[in-house]
């Protein structure tokens, strides 16, 4: 205890040099914890993009192209589903529930989906959470329009506006189907999802801006429901749900040797995974350069000390003088360098909590990552328990230094 009030009393005496030590340590714990946040949240972040969702079906291409272009809307697919297969592999026994989607067009860069009424009963984010309104409610008529949060907050949108949707995807659009402008009925929650930046119409609407008949003109044949579903010819993809995890391997397997066109149907928990696994390279950098910033900063650490005990040998040798054994002066030492490397893990803690904290907001909106603000974890404490480690290990180096100075060593040393 002696000891430890006396390595306290050094570090004190040296503040601004430990405050230096401290402030660089404090600063790679900080971003480690935060890169590891970022990155475990991100990864769950989009993997929740879509959840209770048994199958996605589309033309045939690869698994995460479908993955990409009908979920994330990320890239598109040169071929559609025709609306006869649709209705086909849907009233096969033991499908629960179907959403169709239809890509292709946008509005100021942000994407427009074609669905139905199933959409917002059906659809699933995070663990199973649906969407829900913030204001307004689901489209009624062929000419309303749904929009995701970001949709809505970007471009100032409120309820009753008026939309024109352009043909084509991005920002740049030569066509714009000015004669059938679409009204704001509703503004969806935030999700941290690409639905945040999509515009939501029928999937009739999407038949008639480009030339189709109006469903009103099938008015005998079917329900105010299927009015806004219309007579598409074909769409880009669609969602289907289960009743048993056995319909949805039969079912699979039937859609992938299915005869009248080429169709392919992805598991997405199942293709996400593969999908992170191909990204796996880009989180092995991060912790990399989360490895290499608390390098250098404990690095930083040990010069300091070594810079300091250089200065210092005229006061370890006097400590000598006083009755200090070698091994008092080694626990000195390591002390101090213990001590400086625990309040810089809580200095480190307690900056990750603020930039968390203060950056969750933007994350959350810009790049749909849901941060969670949360204790540590054990993982999160073992990194920190790592560098402790290290730390101590580290000042080490300059505790067996210290351990051999000689008394008249030091004495001898000029002012």
């Amino acid at each position: 205890m002696i000891i430890a009030k006396l390595a306290y009393k050094s570090l004190l005496n040296r503040r601004a040099s430990v405050l230096l030590t401290l402030f660089t340590i404090a600063i790679s714990v900080m971003l480690l914890l935060s890169i590891e946040r970022v990155r475990i949240d991100a990864k769950s972040s989009f993997s929740n993009t879509i959840s209770g969702t048994d199958l996605i079906v589309g033309a045939r291409t690869g698994d995460i192209q479908l993955l990409l272009s009908s979920v994330f809307r990320i890239g598109h697919t040169n071929n559609g589903v025709s609306w006869k297969s649709y209705q086909y592999i849907t009233s096969q026994r033991g499908v629960k529930w179907s959403i169709p989607i239809s890509l292709g067009d946008s509005h100021k860069g942000q994407a427009v989906l074609g669905t139905t009424l199933d959409y917002f009963s059906h659809y699933r984010f995070a663990k199973k959470q649906n969407l829900t309104f913030n204001k307004g409610h689901p489209f009624t008529a062929i000419n309303e329009v749904v929009l995701g949060s970001e949709v809505a907050n970007k471009l100032g949108y409120k309820l009753n506006d008026s939309i024109v949707i352009s043909h084509g995807m991005g920002n740049t659009s030569f066509h714009h189907h000015d004669d059938n402008p679409f009204k704001v009925v509703g503004i969806l929650n935030p999700t941290g999802t690409p639905v945040d930046k999509t515009l939501h119409i029928p999937l009739a609407a999407i038949d008639l801006i480009h030339g189709g008949k109006a469903s009103h003109e099938h008015e005998h044949e079917h329900d105010e429901h299927n009015n806004l579903v219309g007579h598409p010819k074909q769409i880009t993809a669609f969602l289907m749900g289960f009743n048993s995890p056995l319909y949805t391997l039969q079912i699979r397997r039937n859609i992938n040797q299915y005869k009248p066109e080429a169709l392919l149907g992805i598991m997405p928990t199942v293709t996400l995974k593969e999908l992170w696994e191909m990204l796996a390279i880009v989180e092995k950098i991060l912790l990399l350069f989360s490895a290499v910033v608390v390098l250098v900063s404990l690095l930083g650490m040990l010069t300091t000390l070594l810079a300091n005990l250089s200065q210092r040998r005229r006061e370890l040798a006097i400590l000598r003088s006083v009755g200090a054994r070698p091994w008092h002066l080694f626990t000195l030492i390591s002390i101090e360098s213990l001590l400086t490397t625990l309040l810089g893990c809580l200095v480190g803690s307690a900056l990750y909590y603020l930039v968390i904290f203060s950056a969750s907001g933007y994350l959350q909106s810009h790049a749909g990552i849901s941060v969670n603000i949360t204790m540590l974890s054990y993982y999160e404490l073992g990194l920190i328990g790592v560098i402790m480690a290290a730390g101590f290990v580290i000042g080490l180096i300059p505790a067996t230094r210290a351990y051999f100075y000689s008394l008249s060593d030091g004495m001898s040393i000029k002012a």
